[in-house]
């Protein structure tokens, strides 16, 4: 009982996290902040995360464990480019998540910020499970010519910039249906008539 009471107050506190941070970003939050947002002192929530460093890669892990290079696509096989669409329309239910991934993004790229090795460790990571994946639906060469390797980097960067028109701009950009005009760019011409033949072909199946 008392494991699993400490496992809720972690879930508290990294939900309270991803607010902070979503709020004021990385160098704006504090621990203090975060504490007060749970009803806990400082102290107290130093006994969770020792460190501030320690509650971000705790947040980061937490928000990439449910999405494209997370666990579930480390070593559990090439995700589909359709379930990759379902992901995408999931983010789409969760702004205050996204939100913070974005923020922590774009401040990582500066030299000193502790985000910045595991952003640029997950992208080598998310590269490799994109072009398994388009492997694994096209070969070794998309439609269009392209290898799974250099679609894998046009793939990750149309997921996450479309994150960053969605955030400043919901009511003009349709996250979901943007990457799945995407999805038909790469099977390249005909790409509408091969989607309804699958359709129709499971159909059949079911």
């Amino acid at each position: 009982m008392a494991r699993a009471r400490s496992e809720e107050r972690r879930a508290e506190i990294l939900a309270a996290a991803l607010t902070v941070i979503a709020e004021r970003g990385y160098r704006g939050a504090t621990l203090g902040a975060v504490a007060e947002r749970v009803g806990l002192s400082q102290q107290g929530l130093l006994h969770y995360f020792p460190t501030k460093e320690a509650l971000l890669v705790a947040v980061l892990e937490d928000r990439d464990r449910w999405d494209t290079g997370g666990g579930a696509a480390r070593g559990g096989g090439a995700w589909r480019p359709d379930l990759l669409a379902s992901l995408v329309e999931y983010n789409a239910m969760r702004p205050g998540v996204v939100q913070t991934f974005s923020a922590l993004l774009g401040e990582s790229v500066t030299e000193d910020h502790p985000a910045r090795e595991f952003f640029t460790t997950r992208y080598v990571q998310v590269r490799a499970d994109m072009a398994a994946s388009l492997r694994a639906e096209y070969g070794e060469v998309l439609p269009g010519g392209l290898t799974p390797e250099r679609a894998a980097v046009l793939m990750v960067a149309v997921l996450d910039g479309l994150q960053y028109q969605w955030l400043l701009d919901p009511s003009a950009v349709d996250m979901p249906a943007a990457f799945r005009d995407f999805l038909e760019l790469l099977e390249g011409p005909g790409a509408a008539g091969r989607a309804a033949r699958r359709d129709g072909e499971a159909g059949t199946r079911d």
